[in-house]
């Protein structure tokens, strides 16, 4: 009997995960699947697959001044080679950061959104990233309240007024995911139940949002290195939905 190819196994797996949130099992380990996000270098697609991931998180955004990061921005010659190994791919945008020369990007209100929402455009589809795919954009700091309400709210929606609030994501901790859902400046997933919320483990405080089609379970740290692969320090994120934001599923 023929061993099944890789993008075989990630089709069954999907499928099982579909008919296990139909059935009411539990929404976050049917499947299995994890991707990588990059924290410290770019790692080759061979060693993602090798390695047992079935994709990566890339950034469609610049590189902050100061940074020398060589995952920003993705490029078309790297997306390619992901979806020749079998592997998906999904976008996501961050380009100022805490403690940076450049601050968040939250902190740049409604006409930074639009501004970052049209870099996040022309990257994605100079990529390759199709028209139907959404982006996660980072909220990477725990914010309170009273900052959202005043400030990265704007942000996001300056970012829908561009690229509409169905393919807009958000990442941040389990508050942030709640007010962005709860504010409707997040699209929803085609699995039912699901919002374009991509849930980091820092500062959720061990809460989940159970919305969230993705969870970052490994966040590279000073005091934790997280998951390597030949040597190189990433970020690890489960799978929660079988519609992910992925681009090669069809909307």
């Amino acid at each position: 009997m023929t061993e099944p190819n890789r993008r075989d196994v990630f089709r069954y797996a999907l499928t099982a995960l579909a008919g296990a949130a139909v059935l009411g099992a539990p929404r976050a380990a049917a499947a299995g699947l994890q991707l990588i996000d990059f924290a410290d270098r770019l790692v080759s697609p061979e060693q993602i697959k090798a390695a047992g991931y079935a994709g990566a998180l890339v950034y469609v955004s610049e590189l902050r001044p100061g940074a020398t990061f060589d995952f920003k921005p993705v490029t078309r010659d790297y997306t390619d080679g992901l979806i020749s190994a079998g592997l998906h791919v999904v976008s996501c945008y961050q380009f100022g950061k805490p403690g940076w020369p450049t601050p968040s990007d939250f902190t740049r209100g409604f006409d930074g959104g639009v501004a970052d929402a049209a870099t996040a455009l022309r990257i994605h589809g100079a990529a390759g990233g199709p028209n139907s795919a959404p982006i996660f954009f980072s909220v990477d700091e725990d914010i309170s309240s009273d900052t959202w309400k005043s400030t990265a709210i704007q942000w996001f929606r300056g970012i829908n007024s561009v690229i509409g609030v169905e393919r807009t994501g958000i990442y941040g901790g389990a508050r942030q995911l709640e007010w962005a859902i709860g504010d409707g400046v997040v699209g929803q997933s085609t699995t039912p139940g699901y919002r374009w919320a991509w849930q980091t483990k820092a500062w959720s405080g061990g809460v989940r949002e159970p919305v969230a089609v993705l969870f970052q379970r490994e966040v590279v740290t000073a005091s934790d290195p997280g998951a390597l692969i030949d040597g190189v320090h990433v970020d690890v994120d489960d799978v929660l939905a079988p519609d992910f934001g992925q681009w090669d599923l069809a909307r």
